[in-house]
């Protein structure tokens, strides 16, 4: 199941015996942490590949909805099913940013399969193209009216961040 293969019919779920030089040897040395290690390591291994294996299958749906969005939003606004152009247009443009959303953040799924570490920029942006969409949106004629307390807050939010890009990016040209 693990795909980790048993040596000598041996099951892999038991820890592997230790001849008895090596275990009279290490006796003193502390040998009751040293058979827990290999059930330990395949355990790392199993959630390790369990993981990938999750983060794969979720990349996977995030592309069929990002196509599904993408056909759905072209289909309505050349069939005229949000109206005419210029109220169809807005729409448009709020899927396509929702598919642009989406493809980020499988971006930043395949980063963290790769390095199998969380890289923050990808988030950034995909805070930032949100709520890029949201002015957006909210700015098109014909929308609902926006208080100025909440154009000022989404105005603030694309300024902090821009600042996060900005300290990440210095932050890892530091490590590098």
């Amino acid at each position: 199941m693990t795909g980790m293969p048993a040596s000598r019919g041996e099951d892999p779920t038991e820890p592997a015996a230790v001849p008895a030089e090596s275990a009279a040897s290490s006796s003193a040395g502390g040998s009751s942490k040293r058979q827990g290690v290999p059930a330990a390591t395949r355990s790392i291994w199993v959630l390790e590949h369990v993981q990938d294996w999750v983060t794969v299958a979720v990349g996977i749906v995030l592309i069929a909805l990002a196509v599904v969005l993408l056909i759905a939003g072209i289909v309505d606004f050349v069939d005229g099913s949000s109206g005419p152009i210029s109220a169809g247009a807005p729409i448009l443009l709020d899927r396509v940013l929702l598919v642009l959303i989406l493809v980020e953040i499988v971006y930043t799924v395949v980063l963290s399969l790769r390095a199998h570490r969380l890289v923050a920029q990808p988030f950034i942006v995909v805070g930032l193209i949100a709520v890029v969409r949201r002015v957006l949106f909210v700015l098109t004629p014909g929308s609902t009216a926006v208080s100025t307390a909440e154009l000022a807050l989404l105005i603030a939010m694309v300024a902090v961040f821009i600042a996060g890009l900005v300290v990440v990016s210095r932050f890892e040209k530091g490590d590098g």
